[in-house]
């Protein structure tokens, strides 16, 4: 597909304006709406991870609202199969055949709310989806829609009830990113939206409408790819993802999937940030929702209270920034 240089403005100008939009509804959490557009951009997926009540499905709704995007929300339970995600062969009494029924992957946006609270195999269904953008049910594939991106949302796993997501999963997530509590002026600031009658499930009500579409997404994304990288800057990135296999701190390092996603979400954000070239700023402002989560620390690290997030700013820190 082609896109001219005005619609790539356009669509530049949209998605920024998505930014405005979601602070509508949900104050102070401009890293994670950063980082949904960045993995939309990149054809990526998103995790947020965050204690409850921090607006992490209400972000999600929001983003999707200013999108007007098709969204679908999973509630994941210890009891959901892998078929309420997918979707499953129902038998059609009409014909007296197996018939498909798609289920909620089918949509543009899926929000898989607290994900880790379902067992590895029911997370293990949205593998194919997230990796393939397809879902292949009696050896039949069926795509699924463009764009298309999963927003889980996960409880820190020491929270009772929730299950670690397997290693091959968090690989499958572009960018993770945190959703701390609120300072105590953006707290008051919820706090004072509520009494003065705001309802989040009714984000219309609130005053969000669509300000991009689709479209918008699809034709950013070409625009990123076009985004130029110095071969400087590749081996920046490629150093950083060696240097953490060398920690002595860290079981697994970044592979090298880590390191081209690390490139990917650069890209984007040098685009957002209306340049069509990469810095090794871009590298080191993405590089913690990039790669922290594809890091494992050894058990020994951990009873010292070592953080992924010490180990790998010290990763950074020993690689030379070019000029």
């Amino acid at each position: 597909m082609t896109i001219n240089p005005g619609v790539t403005r356009d669509s530049r100008a949209a998605l920024a304006a998505v930014r405005d939009e979601v602070a509508k509804a949900v104050v102070g959490q401009d890293a994670a709406v950063a980082g949904i557009l960045i993995a939309l951009l990149c054809r990526g997926h998103i995790l947020l991870e965050g204690v409850p009540g921090v607006a992490k499905t209400l972000l999600v709704r929001s983003v999707a609202t200013s999108l007007s995007v098709d969204t679908k929300r999973v509630q994941f339970t210890p009891d959901l199969m892998p078929g309420d995600v997918t979707g499953s062969l129902v038998f059609d009494n009409a014909t007296s055949e197996f018939t498909f029924r798609e289920g909620p992957v089918f949509t543009n946006l899926l929000l898989a709310d607290e994900i880790n609270r379902t067992p590895p195999k029911t997370q293990a269904s949205l593998l194919e989806a997230m990796e393939e953008r397809q879902v292949s049910v009696d050896g039949v594939a069926r795509p699924l829609p463009n764009p298309f991106l999963v927003a889980a949302t996960q409880n820190p796993v020491e929270y009772e009830g929730t299950y670690p997501l397997p290693e091959a999963q968090l690989d499958r997530f572009l960018v993770k990113v945190a959703l701390p509590l609120p300072p105590r002026d953006d707290e008051i600031a919820v706090v004072m939206r509520h009494a003065a009658g705001f309802d989040p499930r009714d984000l219309v009500a609130a005053g969000l409408r669509p300000v991009a579409s689709a479209a918008d997404v699809v034709a950013g994304a070409e625009a990123v790819r076009r985004v130029s990288v110095s071969p400087q800057v590749i081996t920046y990135i490629v150093d950083i993802a060696r240097a953490t296999r060398m920690s002595p701190s860290l079981s697994l390092g970044v592979s090298p999937r880590g390191a081209t996603a690390l490139l990917a979400t650069s890209r984007a954000w040098a685009w957002l940030n209306g340049r069509d070239f990469v810095t090794p700023d871009d590298v080191k402002s993405l590089a913690q929702s990039t790669l922290a989560h594809r890091l494992s620390l050894r058990p020994e690290a951990e009873l010292e209270g070592v953080s992924v997030a010490a180990v790998l700013d010290a990763a950074i820190g020993s690689v030379p920034v070019p000029r």
